[in-house]
């Protein structure tokens, strides 16, 4: 009897990439007030007042504050409802986001 080989089977490996991050940006403005922000840091993205406070100096400051790093949908819907409550009470909050490099 001939020995026969038996050819081993291969599955291909898939392989799953993270998805892409993005940065929640929020971007100063002369109207708003300190406190208002602080308020929606702490609500939409569950800072302690201090991390919502050094957040908001930092962009008062700078122009800009990079707020938090999430999956894109996340992401847009976080800076989405942080505006909203921004345009709800009256004020030009706006927070951005974009792909984190």
């Amino acid at each position: 009897m001939p020995d026969t080989f038996v050819k081993p089977r291969t599955r291909p490996r898939l392989k799953t990439e993270r998805p892409k991050l993005h940065k929640v940006i929020l971007v100063n403005d002369d109207f708003t007030p300190r406190e208002f922000v602080v308020r929606v840091l702490k609500a939409e993205f569950r800072m302690t007042a201090d991390q919502a406070y050094k957040v908001m100096i930092t962009a008062h400051r700078r122009g800009v504050c990079v707020v938090a790093v999430y999956a894109k949908d996340i992401a847009e819907t976080k800076a989405t409802r942080a505006t909203d409550a921004g345009r709800a009470a009256g004020f030009p909050l706006l927070f951005t986001t974009e792909p984190e490099e």
